[in-house]
């Protein structure tokens, strides 16, 4: 098993729960701390919306037209920023299949790999991880539930939870 030391945690906000949902926000933690975050305007065929989804996101349709940028332009900029990297989702079952919606609609091959982030985690990762997430969420005192915080607040917890373990 690799030591990671910082890795790129990927995180997606999506139109609601079920297979029809589509992503309308993406963010990334890397290596280096850095973050990056961009919303989505939905393709012309996305039409899926829960209000439920929204509640927990608070991102609104309106921003996705306003703010966000094309599925073309996501993609371009996620293989561009991620070319031949491996990054790690903590909802891969869902943040995976969003993606690759994302890249579908753009009419790209995805040239990174989404690994499920319990492939680089130690069992006493495992057994820290929800009591370590939720102390540090309230440390943060992150204002909004947003896909860059979510990775980044990801990324510190497998810090944490690697630290408490040595």
């Amino acid at each position: 098993m690799p030591h990671h030391h910082r890795p790129i945690i990927i995180d997606v906000e999506a139109s609601g729960f079920g297979p029809q949902s589509y992503p309308i926000e993406v963010g990334l933690a890397f290596e280096d701390g850095t973050r990056f975050c961009t919303l989505i305007q939905p393709a012309s065929d996305w039409d899926h919306w829960d209000e439920s989804a929204q509640g927990v996101h608070n991102i609104t349709r309106a921003m996705l037209h306003e703010h966000g940028r094309t599925v073309q332009e996501v993609a371009a900029t996620l293989n561009n920023l991620l070319a031949g990297k491996t990054v790690y989702s903590d909802g891969w079952v869902v943040d995976k299949p969003w993606l690759i919606t994302l890249f579908h609609a753009a009419g790209m091959n995805m040239n990174f790999q989404v690994s499920p982030l319990e492939l680089i985690l130690s069992e006493q990762q495992m057994t820290l991880w929800s009591e370590t997430k939720e102390n540090l969420t309230r440390q943060a005192e992150l204002v909004r539930h947003r896909a860059s915080n979510d990775a980044w607040l990801i990324q510190q917890t497998y810090r944490a939870t690697q630290t408490l373990v040595v």
